[in-house]
């Protein structure tokens, strides 16, 4: 099992299929295994890495260096493997280690899918947005029971258990582990649009994490960007809904790759 000793943890990766390289970022409740339905779709025309980032799976964090290092320990698995210039699929937090690490290195990266996620371009109306559906949602109700879509659980019970026994095999963390910087206003918008990098804003017509309209508002704001709706998935499309997600993403990395 490949584990690559850097920023002070021990960071578990696979690497399957060859072509121009392809890096799965998973989100909050997931880990490498997430893209199960994904590899096996890319790997004959792409190199697909996959990763747990620190704090996940088997990549544990033990010294607590947070989420400020994913970035970084994507350069440096980058740096490890070899690969000069990648695309990046990002899930809900994958956006976390996806937006600075090529607004960073810019050079290096040939495509963005921000799945799930605003990409941190958020701006003062995406901000209004997000505290009117806040507004709308249940007392009490956390990210986990809405990571995917309404009955989901009714549709595909067997799957909806595997998701959730995927996301069991990730360590505690500390509760504000994510948690953004209190009073921070900034957004990313600007320099993603400036950076060149094709990107595209993919959501589930049920996503109650970042609804539609918002991730429609934040790819508004990124001008060049593109922005498609997944029909009948929440907030885990590449899990729910694998065909319609592999191949929009398929889609857009042949439209865009060098």
């Amino acid at each position: 099992m490949p584990f690559l000793p850097i920023n002070e943890i021990e960071l578990y990766y696979e690497v399957h299929g060859e072509g121009p390289a392809v890096v799965f970022c998973h989100g909050a409740g997931g880990n490498h295994l997430s893209w199960w339905q994904q590899i096996p779709a890319f790997r004959e025309r792409y190199t697909c890495i996959t990763y747990d980032a620190r704090a996940f799976g088997r990549s544990r964090d033990v010294e607590g260096g947070g989420r400020q290092f994913f970035w970084r320990d994507l350069g440096g698995l980058l740096d490890h493997l070899g690969v000069e210039r990648a695309a990046v699929v990002a899930q809900s937090m994958g956006g976390r280690t996806a937006v600075p690490f090529a607004m960073t290195h810019p050079e290096r990266v040939w495509a963005i899918v921000l799945a799930g996620t605003d990409g941190g371009a958020v701006t003062e109306d995406v901000r209004g947005l997000q505290e009117e559906h806040r507004a709308t949602l249940r007392p009490g109700s956390t990210l986990n029971e809405r990571a995917l879509a309404p009955g989901y659980e009714q549709v595909d019970a067997a799957k909806e258990f595997l998701y959730r026994s995927i996301n069991r095999l990730n360590p505690r963390r500390p509760k504000d582990f994510l948690a953004i910087r209190p009073g921070y206003r900034g957004s990313s918008a600007e320099r993603i649009a400036a950076s060149g990098i094709p990107v595209l804003f993919l959501t589930g017509e049920h996503d109650s994490i970042v609804p539609p309209r918002i991730a429609r508002a934040c790819h508004e704001a990124v001008p060049g960007s593109r922005f498609q709706m997944l029909p009948g998935a929440g907030h885990s499309a590449y899990f729910e809904t694998p065909s319609a997600f592999n191949a929009a993403v398929l889609e857009f990395l042949e439209d865009v790759r060098d």
